[in-house]
């Protein structure tokens, strides 16, 4: 491609991105789709970008965008909203996981005719959401704190179960050993290990940052820093993600931890991050965001049919899976998540990089029914970016789609009677009789408005 073509072309996408975003905030048709389809435009159709050209920068690209934008994540999540998610966060991670892992291999094993071990790898390659996709939608949507808490937090949890995981049974097919404890020891201690950096690193640099500060042309040295923290946390075999994300939680909060624990041992209070610098992090992410879903549409490949229909059903597998999941790990009784929240966390199904990045070494690795992975993950990827984009919004938009939502997480009811949300006057209508007039009469009462509690009676 041509310097001038290339450069004429991000200035274009650039000024694209931003109308498609005012277009989002207007008319809820979703800027993630439109960007994917500018992708799928100069990429497959018209051949003009070709993708085996930006494969070598790919993988990094996609981890320069995961890590800005779960720093930038971190530094609007409060150590309050952090303890009101976290047991949540756990579960919702832990239960779609599961249930996508067990899904998928006993389809790609029974249906496909998979080799087992591949079949199983590939469940574990799409058992996580995708933080590239979920963070910005959950930005742009009018949902609960505590929801978004837990949406930002499962895409990144999910990351290192996903790869864990995968690796675990990689290891295991090619060497013949499995040890189910090794792996769960090697998720806690990425987890946490990666965590104490990401915080140690965001109170040594909220005491240098006064003084970095003064040097000229510094505003960019708190993202170099990010990098440097994710860096360190890779090379030591940790998660350079959560150790972003952990940097980001600690300088949000930087004024809390130094009233609890670092004041007995520092005179001077640490310094916090300014308005100026919170603008430039928004930016930043929003230019990655821009580039990374251009890349993934002119990633896609469409040239076996197959494939697509095998990604485009396990896709709809993902929907129909993910219902069950937020009702298990998400109950009723379930404090700070309305059901209107609990609708938007049950399409939450992307699946982005890490899917991508797994796919590509198991494909790679020659090993006997492995070619056909990375063709099937890049569909699904496809696909749930597509559901997501557009039923999200749909969610927000139509009163009417939310309470059929709603109505499909609530069953079977047992004898409860749902009262929905009336379209056209906003009154509760009952919807659903009651089935068992044994049972005693639970009513479920689910309003459109955030500042009034969806109640069990």
């Amino acid at each position: 491609m041509e310097p001038a073509l290339l450069i004429l072309t991000l200035g274009t996408l650039i000024f694209a991105a931003h109308w498609f975003a005012e277009i989002f905030s207007k008319k809820r048709i979703p800027d993630v789709l439109m960007l994917m389809l500018i992708g799928i435009t100069i990429g497959p159709l018209f051949k003009i970008v070709d993708a085996d050209e930006l494969s070598s920068m790919g993988n990094i690209f996609g981890q320069l965008t995961l890590v800005i934008l779960l720093f930038e994540s971190g530094t609007e999540l409060s150590f309050k909203t952090l303890a009101e998610s976290i047991k949540n966060t756990i579960s919702l991670t832990f239960v779609n996981f599961f249930f996508t892992f067990i899904a998928i291999g006993l389809v790609g094993w029974l249906i496909l005719g998979m080799n087992p071990g591949i079949s199983f790898m590939l469940g574990a390659a799409l058992g996580g959401s995708s933080s590239a996709v979920a963070i910005p939608l959950v930005k742009q949507i009018s949902i609960g704190e505590k929801s978004k808490t837990i949406l930002i937090l499962e895409s990144a949890f999910s990351a290192i179960l996903c790869i864990v995981v995968t690796l675990a049974i990689f290891e295991s097919y090619k060497y013949g050993e499995f040890r189910v404890g090794i792996i769960f020891g090697q998720v806690f201690s990425s987890f946490l290990l990666a965590s104490l950096i990401g915080l140690v690193g965001s109170i040594f640099w909220s005491m240098v940052l006064d003084k970095v500060r003064t040097i000229d042309n510094s505003i960019f040295t708190t993202p170099a820093f990010v990098f440097i923290i994710y860096g360190i946390n890779e090379l030591l075999g940790y998660s350079g993600i959560i150790s972003a994300l952990a940097f980001g939680i600690g300088l949000a909060n930087m004024d809390a931890i130094y009233k609890r624990w670092l004041r007995k041992f520092f005179d001077r209070r640490p310094t916090l991050l300014n308005p100026t610098e919170k603008t430039l992090f928004s930016e930043l992410v929003f230019l990655m965001k821009t580039f990374f879903f251009v890349y993934v549409g002119i990633s896609i490949k469409f040239d076996n049919l197959t494939s697509l229909l095998i990604g485009l059903g396990i896709s709809f597998l993902l929907i129909i899976l993910r219902i069950p999941v937020v009702r298990i790990a998400l109950p009723y009784e379930t404090n700070g998540i309305s059901n209107k929240d609990r609708a938007f966390l049950s399409m939450m199904i992307p699946r982005g990089l890490a899917a991508a990045v797994l796919a590509t070494m198991i494909s790679q690795s020659q090993l006997p029914g492995s070619e056909r992975v990375g063709n099937i993950v890049f569909s699904v990827i496809f696909f749930t970016i597509i559901f997501t984009s557009v039923l999200v919004p749909l969610l927000e938009k139509s009163v009417r789609f939310r309470n059929f939502y709603i109505k499909l997480i609530h069953f079977p009811s047992f004898g409860k009677k749902i009262l929905l949300i009336d379209e056209d006057n906003l009154a509760p209508t009952e919807v659903e009789e009651e089935i068992n007039s044994d049972i005693e009469e639970e009513k479920v009462i689910i309003t459109d408005d955030d500042d009034v509690p969806n109640i069990l009676l």
